[in-house]
């Protein structure tokens, strides 16, 4: 055994793992560990949020931390090490193993053979389509870099450098010269590790403008920042054509008074499924108002029940009951399309969803078989779905299988909305705020409370009269409550 082996043996690394359904990456969000730590095989080591939740990662390993690869709020890919442990720290002084080539060499991103075994499933297959080389057009010269660099400063909305103030005869320049012990590539892609280039993507930044500083010529994430900061001002006796406009009277400098916030995890998960479900599914939303005073009664009601001691009733629950009686009574809108296959999936079994807005963004863990549950499991579990979703501890299997969802945009203050359809589902139901309104009951105009129902449909699989009847069995559940005994 030589002693690469025995060492590569004591030092072990722990990657990045998928937490599930083929996610890429996920950002460190804190380390419970320091260099030096003792650790214990499957003891929580960090928390890392994907695109869909924050989970806790266990090391496999038992040992002394000798390192951490990436620091806090990092994000980083899937199969990337982040932390190695010393194994055998008895056995004397020795020397960690060097970094992963896709951390050390940066460049040389070798993709691997077939899918890789991750904690749950297996991560995305590697894509065979490689990017071919973009062709110079001809007749349009390459531009150089001084350029590229004016040029990506303009789109990035800072000030360019001002330009010479005499012109420049057309000679070869010498390229600058990089800082002693760097290799910076005469020509090709620029050196940098995956997540220094996911910064500089965020940041808007063109490697190839960056002059590296790092070891071997690779651009380090100082060197990303450095060229994302403002371009220091020309000298006050040539002032720029920028520096001109500046000055005109009436043109007011926003770029101070702005935020720019990469997107990524839940934020960038919602973006992404918002846009596939608006331009894939034809939405159809319908609406009606109605008196929900009976209901409100009986939530009172049901908060003194025995039946119901610890646990939380509120108007949600009758109304996500009322959802679940209407769908038993038409069944065929809880169905999901499978474009593949071209077939409509009938499912006899309704996974519940409820959108809830948390510090990480908005997310929709749904109730298993919620329509097997009588009153007090559904209660109780919608309980604990929202102080979960509440502490950012949702699993990815939580929000995972939904069929249909509910969200209580009245909790605002909200009349109602147009919701649109979780990807995958079938419909979604707003419920909007109860308020105290004028009302037509037994003849005389009353104060009676009232609330507006919003149904969004696939037309795919729900036409006009199937998704009006169901919205109309919701909305006479919730007028006369005791239908959940008659209907149910």
């Amino acid at each position: 055994m030589t002693a690469s082996t025995a060492n590569a043996q004591r030092f072990r690394e722990f990657k990045m793992p998928d937490v599930g359904e083929g996610l890429t990456e996920a950002e460190i969000l804190k380390w419970y560990v320091q260099p030096g730590d003792t650790v214990t095989d499957g003891q929580v080591v960090c928390e890392v949020e994907t695109a869909k939740a924050a989970v806790e990662l266990p090391i496999p390993y038992t040992g002394v931390v000798h390192e951490l690869r990436f620091g806090e709020g990092v994000t980083v890919d899937v199969g990337t090490a982040i932390i190695a442990v010393d194994t055998d720290p008895g056995a004397g002084p020795a020397e960690a193993p060097a970094a992963a080539p896709q951390e050390a060499a940066a460049d040389e991103e070798a993709e691997p053979q077939g899918r890789q075994a991750v904690l749950v499933g297996y991560g995305a297959a590697p894509s065979s389509t490689k990017r071919r080389a973009r062709k110079p057009q001809p007749g349009v010269p390459a531009q150089p870099e001084p350029a590229k660099a004016a040029l990506q400063a303009e789109l990035n909305g800072r000030t360019a450098p001002a330009a010479p103030a005499t012109p420049v005869a057309p000679a070869v320049q010498p390229a600058p010269t990089a800082p002693a012990g760097s290799a910076v590539p005469a020509a090709g892609r620029p050196l940098a590790k995956p997540p220094v280039r996911k910064l500089a993507k965020d940041l808007g930044i063109d490697l190839a403008t960056i002059l590296p500083t790092g070891p071997d010529g690779i651009i380090t994430r100082e060197d990303v920042h450095a060229a994302a900061a403002p371009a220091p001002a020309g000298p006050a006796e040539t002032p720029g054509p920028v520096a001109v406009a500046a000055a005109e009277p009436g043109t007011v400098d926003t770029a101070a008074r702005e935020r720019r916030v990469p997107v990524k995890g839940v934020r960038k998960a919602t973006a992404q499924a918002m846009v596939a479900s608006a331009f894939t599914a034809p939405h159809v939303t319908e609406f009606i108002t109605v008196d929900v005073t009976r209901t409100m009664k009986l939530v009172q009601e049901l908060k003194q029940d025995p039946d119901m001691a610890g646990l939380r009733v509120n108007p949600l629950l009758l109304v996500a009951k009322a959802f679940l009686v209407a769908l038993k009574r038409h069944p065929e809108v809880n169905a999901a399309w499978d474009e593949a296959n071209q077939e409509i999936v009938y499912k006899d079994y309704v996974n519940l969803g409820i959108a809830a807005a948390t510090p990480r963004g908005l997310i929709v863990p749904n109730i298993k078989d919620a329509g097997t549950k009588t009153l007090p499991q559904l209660a109780a579990e919608l309980g604990d779905l929202v102080a979960t979703a509440r502490e950012g501890k949702t699993s990815p299997a939580a929000m995972a299988g939904g069929t249909v969802t509910i969200t209580n945009v009245g909790v605002f203050g909200v009349d109602t909305g147009t919701p649109i359809l979780n990807p995958g589902e079938s419909a979604i139901l707003a419920f909007g705020a109860v308020k105290l309104q004028p009302w037509v009951h037994k003849g005389k105009v009353t104060a009676r409370q009232v609330t507006t129902l919003a149904l969004s449909f696939d037309h795919r699989l729900v036409d006009g009269e199937l998704g009006s009847k169901l919205l109309a069995d919701v909305a006479a559940v919730l007028e006369r409550p005791k239908r959940l005994i008659t209907w149910g």
